[in-house]
């Protein structure tokens, strides 16, 4: 029996233990964040999508981590002010987690299992690499503001590389087919 990602303990950015079950019968986006990242302009248009889909059912969850060259340095309490005052952030945000290496969260090793493969992997991994990074191997979380879709029964249903954006017609379009489901 697989471990289901409304099971998995987290905590809000305030410190609070919870878990994912809350956001039962909604549609899920979880995507691990970073404020100091050349992805981080993101913010932008995560918050607009939840503005716009929030309505309809879905969630989108930020989960900082700092696994990638220390892009998320900064404390939670650092992390929901620099979110709330450069994005104007207002979906949830979980305190810092790691998504990659040996104490890696349960969260992210049940999400990774689930769907190993991202949609629109294509040239920004090889500028990572043009520049001299070295990003993870499949299956692990590539960088920062990679996203996994959930559905409202708890499945996940979809990954997406990290430079698909949340305007994305493939992000989209694959959130709208989740919220026309029963």
């Amino acid at each position: 029996m697989s471990v289901s990602v409304y099971d998995i303990p987290v905590k809000t950015i305030h410190g609070e233990d919870v878990t994912l079950n809350q956001y039962q019968g909604k549609v899920l986006l979880l995507v691990n964040v970073a404020s100091k990242c050349g992805l981080t302009p993101q913010y932008e248009g995560l918050e607009k999508l939840y503005q716009d889909k929030k309505q309809q059912g879905l969630e989108i969850l930020g989960f900082p981590a700092n696994n990638f060259l220390a892009q998320e340095p900064g404390t939670n309490e650092e992390i929901q002010q620099f979110c709330a005052l450069t994005y104007d952030v207002h979906f949830p945000l979980f305190t810092k987690i790691s998504v990659a290496g040996d104490d890696k969260h349960p969260l992210y090793d049940t999400l990774i299992h689930a769907i190993p493969e991202r949609i629109g992997e294509g040239p920004w991994w090889k500028d990572l690499v043009d520049y001299g990074l070295t990003p993870n191997p499949k299956p692990e979380v590539l960088w920062n503001f990679e996203k996994f879709l959930v559905n409202k029964h708890g499945e996940i249903v979809a990954r997406f590389a990290p430079d698909i954006t949340a305007d994305d017609p493939r992000i989209v379009q694959a959130i709208e087919a989740e919220l026309a489901k029963a």
